[in-house]
C-alpha cells in the first residue's frame, strides 16, 4: 500500500467513525434544547416542561425492549406526575435506516404516522415526539439504544442517564435505577448512582440506509416460485402441517382489492419470515391463465410460497380448502400449527389487525414476554 493509499484509507475510516460516532450527553450538562412535533400534532419543546424533575425517556416502536418498557414508563407517569416530575417520550430513529428484518416483533414502523398508531393503540399517556426527520436531537442526547432515560434537575442539568431498571423482563427487575434517581432528586439529595449501561436496540442512524437498501435488493434477488394446486395440495395447506403460524391469501390477477392489498401482505411477509411464520398466496386463475399469475407476482417481487388452481373447476377448489367458503376473493386465512384458524377475511383485511393477530400467536421462547405484550396482557 501507498502512503497515499494508506492516507485516503484512513481519511475514510475516520470519515466513517465520525458519521457513527454519537456520544452519550455528559453528566452535569445542561440540557439541550428540543422543538419537535408530537403525536397530538402540537410541536413540543424543552421550555414547556417546567417540572422540577425532567425524564427524557428515547424509545421506539420497532423494538421488542422499547415495547416490553412502555408500560414501565405510563407507570412513571402515573406515580410521579403528581410528584413534580415531567416524563417525556422522543422516538430517536430514522425509519429508513430500519431493515425489515429488524421488524420482526411489531405492526408497525418508526415513522410518525406509525407512532401515531402506536400511540393510540397502547393509549400513552406521556408526550411521544418525533425526531426522526432530522435526528438533532438524538445527536445532542446521544442514545444508545432504546429504551435509553435521561434525568435532568430543575436546573436542567443531567443527574442520571441509562437503563429505566436492571430487566427488560420485568418479573425480574431488582433496581428501579430511573425511579431512585428521581427519588432522590426530588428529596433534593444527591444521584447515587449517575450512569448504568443501556440495553435494547441501538439507534438507527439514517447512515444505515444503505444496509436497508441492500437487504432490500437481497429479498427481490430471490427466486419466484409458482406451482399448480390440486384439491389435495389445497386440503394439506388447510391442515397446516409446516409447525409454524401460516398466513394464506387467495387471489387473482383480475381482482383489484387483491392487487390492492398485495404490497401490504407482502410487507408482512417481509417482516416476519425470519421467525415461526409462513405465508402461501394461491391464485384463483384457471390454469391457462398461469402466465399472467407469473408476471404479477413477478411485478410484486413475491417471494413466498405461490400457487395457483390447477383445475378448471374453481368451485371444487375452494372447497377443498374451505367448505364455508361460498364468495370470491380476496380471502385471507391465518392458521396456526395445529390447524386452528386465528384469523379469516373474506375481503380486504385490516393489516393492523392481521399483523397483531400474527404477533400474538407467534411463539416467543426467543424473547419471553413478545406474545403477552400483543395479547394485551
Amino acid at each position: 500500500m501507498t502512503s497515499r493509499t494508506m492516507v485516503l484509507a484512513l481519511a475514510a475510516m475516520a470519515a466513517f467513525g465520525a458519521e457513527d460516532a454519537h456520544p452519550t450527553l455528559a453528566i452535569g450538562a445542561q440540557a439541550p434544547p428540543f422543538s419537535l412535533q408530537g403525536v397530538d400534532g402540537k410541536t413540543h419543546s424543552l421550555g414547556e416542561y417546567t417540572a422540577p424533575v425532567l425524564a427524557i425517556v428515547f424509545t421506539c416502536n420497532h423494538c421488542p425492549t422499547a415495547q416490553l418498557y412502555e408500560g414501565r414508563i405510563k407507570k412513571l407517569v402515573e406515580d410521579y406526575g403528581g410528584k413534580g416530575v415531567n416524563v417525556v417520550a422522543i422516538q430517536p430513529n430514522a425509519p429508513d435506516g430500519i431493515r425489515l428484518g429488524e421488524l420482526g416483533y411489531t405492526d408497525v414502523s418508526d415513522g410518525f404516522e406509525d407512532m401515531k398508531i402506536r400511540a393510540a393503540h397502547r393509549k400513552f399517556n406521556f408526550p411521544y415526539l418525533d425526531d426522526g426527520p432530522t435526528q438533532s436531537v438524538a445527536q445532542a442526547y446521544g442514545p444508545q439504544a432504546t429504551p435509553h432515560i435521561f434525568i435532568f434537575d430543575k436546573e436542567r442539568k443531567l443527574r442520571y442517564e441509562g437503563r429505566i431498571d436492571n430487566s427488560q423482563r420485568e418479573s425480574l427487575v431488582k433496581i428501579q435505577d430511573a425511579r431512585l434517581a428521581m427519588d432522590a432528586l426530588l428529596a433534593g439529595k444527591p444521584v447515587a448512582t449517575t450512569h448504568t449501561p443501556v440495553f435494547g436496540c441501538s439507534t438507527k442512524w439514517r447512515s444505515k440506509q444503505a444496509s436497508q437498501l441492500d437487504e432490500l435488493r437481497k429479498i427481490e434477488a430471490e427466486p419466484i416460485r409458482l406451482e399448480p394446486a390440486t384439491a389435495a395440495d389445497l386440503k394439506k395447506l388447510r391442515a397446516n402441517p409446516t409447525g409454524k403460524v401460516l398466513l394464506v391469501n387467495f387471489w387473482a390477477t383480475w381482482c383489484g382489492p387483491c392487487l390492492m392489498e398485495f404490497p401490504g401482505l407482502n410487507t408482512t411477509y417481509r417482516m416476519y419470515r425470519g421467525r415461526d411464520f409462513d405465508m402461501v398466496t394461491v391464485a384463483a386463475n384457471l390454469p391457462d391463465e398461469r402466465p399472467g399469475v407469473l408476471k404479477t407476482l413477478e411485478k410484486q417481487k413475491a417471494t413466498m410460497r405461490n400457487y395457483y388452481f390447477a383445475a378448471d373447476d374453481t368451485y371444487a377448489l375452494q372447497a377443498a380448502f374451505d367448505a364455508k367458503w361460498e364468495t370470491g376473493v380476496p380471502f385471507t386465512m391465518l392458521i396456526a400449527p395445529d390447524g386452528k384458524v386465528l384469523y379469516k377475511k373474506q375481503g380486504e383485511v385490516d393489516m393492523l389487525e392481521l399483523r397483531r393477530t400474527i404477533l400474538a400467536n407467534l411463539p416467543d421462547p426467543d424473547y419471553i414476554g413478545q406474545r403477552a405484550y400483543w395479547q394485551g396482557r
